[in-house]
């Protein structure tokens, strides 16, 4: 089961509204595309990944562990 992280897009700004959801494994490669958070954890577990998501919108460095929560 490999991780792979849910992002908010557009990335990092706080006050820009969410358009959707990006699933993408550790080298920023996106795998898969959502209208909802929910929709694109639902279709990384059913495709055997194990999702993260980002504990604050604009901190979400891969390499830093304390940035993420499984879901």
């Amino acid at each position: 089961m490999s991780v792979v992280y849910v992002e908010a897009r557009p990335k990092g700004r706080d006050e820009t509204p969410i358009t959707h959801y990006a699933v993408e494994d550790h080298h920023d490669h996106v795998l898969h595309t959502a209208k909802t958070q929910k929709d694109a954890i639902d279709w990384a577990k059913t495709n055997g990944h194990s999702p993260h998501v980002a504990r604050v919108r604009h901190l979400s460095d891969k390499q830093k562990p304390d940035h993420w929560r499984a879901v």
